[in-house]
Parts: C-alpha cells; sequence; structure tokens
C-alpha cells in the first residue's frame, strides 16, 4: 500500500532587480522572488486554490442563507457587514457560529489528514483509520460519563487523547523505522481497541450523557456556537506557524530515506514533528465536533488529485475539508428537515465508498494490474 513519492526540482529563480519582485518558471512552478523572500508556486495548485476559495464563499453563503426559514442574501450580508436586520437572530446568532465551526473543523481535518499521510507515505493513513479519533474520542467520552460536558474544556482533553493513541500507534509500529503499512495496521488495530473502550463509556455513565455522548460520536455540529469555535480558532491561529513549516518539510519527507539523510536532514525529527502536530488538529476539531469521519481520508488525495502535485498540497486539503464539512451539514439540515442528519452520517456515506475505492486500487497496483 505504500505509495511512492518524489519531490519536483525547483525551477531556477532569476536575480531580482532594484527589490523588485521576478518570476521564473518551469515544469509547472514559479518562483516568486521579493526582497530576500523566495516563494515557490505550482500554477495549478494556485487556480485550484482560488477555485476552491470562490466554492467555498457560494457554500458559506448558501448555508446562510438556507435553513427552516430562507433568509435573501441581501439580509445575510447586512448581518455579516453589521447593520440592523430582522434576521439577526437566525443568521448571527443560530447559523453564523454553527458555520465558523464546521469551516474550523473540516480546515483542520484537511491538514491534518495531509500530514499523516504525507509521513505514512500511505493514502489509508487517516486520522480516523489509524486510532488517533478514536483516542480522542475515548478520554472526550470517559470525561462526560464522569460529568464534564463543557464544549471549552472537551476539545482539550480530546488533544491528549489523541496524542496518547499516537504514541502508542508510533512506538508499536516503530522498528527502526517507519514502515507505511505497519503503521495502518497497528493504528487499525488500535482504532478498534479505542472504540471498544468508548463504548464500555458509554454503557457505564448516566442514560442522558450516553445519549449526548452518542450524538457527539456521529459527529455534528448541532448546538455548536461562539463558546466552541473561540478555542478552536485561537488554537488553528496558534498553529498556522507550525502548519507554514509543515508544508515546506513536506519536501524533504518525500524524499527517501538515504536521499533526505545525504542532504543532512534529520528525517526522524521532522517525521515527528509532522505527526504531532497533524494528531493535534485531529483532535482539537474532534474535540469540537465529535468524529466527523473520512474528511481527512477525503480531503488531501482529492486535492493531490486536482493538483497533480508531488506533494499533498495543505492549503488546498484545508479548503476542501472545509467544504466537505459545510456542505455536508448544510444537506444534513435541509434534506430530511423537520429531522436532522449530523455531519458524520453524511461524510461517511462518501467516504465508506471512497475507501473501498481505495482499497481496491491498491491492490490492483500492488498485483502489475492497472487500475
Amino acid at each position: 500500500m505504500t505509495t511512492a513519492s518524489t519531490t519536483p526540482t525547483p525551477p531556477t529563480a532569476k536575480a531580482s532587480t532594484a527589490g523588485r519582485p521576478t518570476t521564473t518558471a518551469s515544469a509547472g512552478y514559479s518562483v516568486l522572488r521579493a526582497r530576500r523572500a523566495t516563494f515557490l508556486l505550482h500554477r495549478r495548485a494556485v487556480a485550484v486554490g482560488a477555485g476552491l476559495a470562490v466554492l467555498l464563499a457560494a457554500a458559506c453563503l448558501a448555508y446562510l442563507c438556507v435553513g427552516e426559514s430562507f433568509v435573501a442574501p441581501g439580509e445575510v450580508l447586512k448581518v455579516l457587514t453589521g447593520r440592523p436586520s430582522a434576521d439577526e437572530l437566525v443568521v448571527g446568532t443560530l447559523r453564523a457560529p454553527r458555520l465558523v465551526v464546521g469551516l474550523l473543523v473540516g480546515a483542520a481535518f484537511g491538514v491534518a489528514g495531509g500530514l499523516i499521510q504525507t509521513v505514512a507515505r500511505n493514502p489509508l493513513a487517516s486520522p480516523d483509520i489509524i486510532g488517533i479519533s478514536q483516542g480522542a474520542s475515548a478520554l472526550t467520552v470517559g470525561a462526560m460519563t464522569f460529568g464534564v460536558t463543557s464544549y471549552t474544556v472537551l476539545p482539550y482533553l480530546s488533544v491528549v487523547g489523541g496524542l496518547l493513541a499516537a504514541a502508542l500507534v508510533y512506538v508499536f509500529a516503530w522498528r527502526g523505522g517507519l514502515h507505511a503499512t505497519r503503521f495502518v495496521l497497528i493504528g487499525i488495530g488500535f482504532a478498534i481497541a479505542l472504540r471498544s473502550v468508548t463504548t464500555l463509556f458509554m454503557t457505564k455513565g448516566d442514560y442522558l450523557v450516553a445519549q449526548q455522548a452518542q450524538i457527539w460520536m456521529t459527529g455534528s455540529l448541532n448546538g455548536r456556537g461562539w463558546a466552541e469555535a473561540a478555542p478552536l480558532g485561537w488554537t488553528l491561529l496558534v498553529l498556522v506557524p507550525a502548519v507554514a513549516w509543515a508544508a515546506r518539510a513536506q519536501r524533504t519527507v518525500g524524499l527517501d530515506d538515504d536521499t533526505a539523510t545525504a542532504l543532512g536532514v534529520r528525517l526522524n525529527r521532522v517525521r515527528l514533528g509532522l505527526v504531532v502536530l497533524g494528531v493535534v488538529l485531529a483532535s482539537v476539531a474532534t474535540g469540537a465536533a465529535g468524529p466527523v469521519d473520512f474528511v481527512a481520508l477525503l480531503a488531501p488525495q482529492i486535492a493531490r488529485r486536482m493538483t497533480r502535485t508531488a506533494q499533498i498540497p495543505l492549503v488546498c486539503s484545508a479548503l476542501l475539508g472545509a467544504v466537505i464539512v459545510v456542505l455536508a451539514d448544510l444537506l444534513g439540515r435541509k434534506l430530511f428537515s423537520p429531522t436532522e442528519v449530523p455531519v458524520g452520517v453524511f461524510t461517511a456515506a462518501v467516504g465508506a465508498p471512497y475507501l473501498i475505492w481505495l482499497i481496491v486500487r491498491s491492490r490492483t497496483v500492488r498485483s502489475g494490474v492497472k487500475a
């Protein structure tokens, strides 16, 4: 199941003249120089990212307009710009904070999936498949069983649970190196065990708490507000520099071990840093909305196929993850109204067939049959 990864040779940049930005292009890349800063841009990835940003903006507008009552786009814009509107309660109090949580959760899952799949070099290495989301869920549901129900506390408990689960998987998968297939298989084993622990907590807790935990386990944005959006937003904002570092570090992780070592890269430390960052992002998102399955699996791989880049484009993965969560929650609110379907149900309905396709495709590629 291991997928090879190659790093494209960056194009050579021309020297800037009088501090003015200069660009050169080669093999689909552009180099932008501005004074002492140099930026390597993949032209197709930039175009795809711009398209996804437009799609996300349209999805957000539709999300705020559509519901039990329709709100005209003009009234939505009034609320967003702070002007008086009769729809302030519906848009500003009920829909907007839930939308923000969905955006942040989707972006976090998209980046987390991209980082972990990069380290494992395997498209199946998603946080919800290798036990990270299950570790976050187990500790969170356990805390809910003992009376901790504040959504401002649960995200931090989820981070602890996700880190513990990732540490166990990492230790058991390490044999003088991190082999992709062993990493995924051991992660799946821990995911099954931790899901059983979560079920045990639910059977031992109070009935009402168990019901609340069951709803949370499906992955839902129902009832989420600014109290949940604030800690998630601040956490992601703090992690922005780390994500910027990860986008650059992906290039060295994509090299084979001998080449990276020859270049002086401390490969094991870089891999560990990427895994920790991915685990934190996935765990915080899980704590805010529950384990929204398959977003971290779908977004990075679809983004990579759209951009045709050697590495998973993290910005496009974040945008695509946000699009998936927002549209899934919009469909969950509207399709079966007045009954609301949790967002995790829709993402699982799309992600499960995609997972089967990935497994079948991996088997055909390994056997030498063209998929």
